[in-house]
């Protein structure tokens, strides 16, 4: 059932992210900042990408309750083979074999790190100083990549505010794990009464914003792979930290998992540098 609802969630990403991305590129002329989003709340089809976003929330929170964070991050990076999929059917553009290649590549690599790996939980209550030191580095590191995107190239630019974007989708992953964990015990009235329920608020209201950003500010090939890669890199790392989540104790499967997920790591990059340019109907 985990892997279940991260697929799902990782197909409703893959919608909002084609919807949104059109929608966000489809102006000669857009606004920065806060006032892009007003911009873009106008637009029925970046309407729709946000409720599939909606959806894919809800999935990733089902998912991350009753499953480790160590899986369900990776799993989303089948994000863009499904995006793969829905520009061929959908948009019926002409998709490179060497995308479909990378896609392989991408998808074996994601089950050999997971088969060989074999994530394990830890403990659902981080202990709270871990989620200081944790909060702290991320929304440092996302500030300073943030102020750095304002200059530079539109593909450097838009390469710093995914990179922002996957920190904060990692960071948010690991708050909504902790958000669904304090409703179960205590309720909707107690998870109000706790700070997990409003970093998750505001982890995925910068989150949606800096993706915004990215998506603006340069081509889809460069800021995606990106936050791609990096979302489950930094979940893994805080899987680890704050649950105490582990690997199988075998130093040889480690490695094959890391092998796998290296792999993985190539399939995306490969996957998106052979992909179509834009999400113009027609195009190859």
């Amino acid at each position: 059932m985990v892997v279940v609802f991260a697929l799902l969630a990782a197909l409703s990403n893959a919608v909002s992210v084609i919807l949104q991305h059109i929608a966000s590129t489809a102006g000669a002329l857009r606004p920065a900042g806060w006032r892009l989003i007003f911009s873009l709340v106008r637009s029925p089809l970046w309407l729709f990408g946000l409720a599939a976003q909606v959806g894919a929330f809800a999935f990733q929170a089902i998912a991350l309750h009753i499953g480790e964070l160590s899986v369900v991050q990776p799993l989303l990076v089948t994000e863009l083979i499904i995006v793969l999929i829905v520009r061929r059917v959908w948009l019926h553009q002409s998709i490179a074999l060497a995308a479909w290649t990378g896609g392989v590549l991408a998808s074996a690599g994601l089950a050999v790190f997971i088969a060989a790996g074999e994530p394990r939980e830890g403990h659902l209550v981080p202990a709270s100083d871990h989620w200081t030191a944790v909060i702290a580095v991320t929304v440092s590191a996302t500030a300073v990549l943030t102020v750095a995107a304002r200059w530079g190239s539109a593909s450097r630019r838009a390469a710093l505010y995914a990179a922002a974007a996957g920190i904060t989708w990692a960071l948010e992953a690991a708050v909504i794990k902790a958000t669904t964990d304090t409703l179960t015990q205590f309720g909707v009235a107690g998870m109000f009464l706790r700070w997990p329920v409003y970093a998750m608020a505001a982890s995925g209201m910068a989150g949606l914003l800096l993706q915004q950003q990215a998506l603006h500010a340069g081509p889809l090939r460069i800021s995606q792979p990106i936050t791609v890669i990096l979302n489950p890199v930094v979940s893994i790392a805080l899987s680890v930290w704050l649950f105490d989540e582990h690997f199988v104790p075998d130093t040889f499967l480690l490695a094959v998992a890391a092998a796998g997920f290296a792999v993985m790591c190539v399939g995306v990059v490969y996957l998106t540098q052979h992909a179509p340019a834009t999400m113009e109907a027609g195009t190859g």
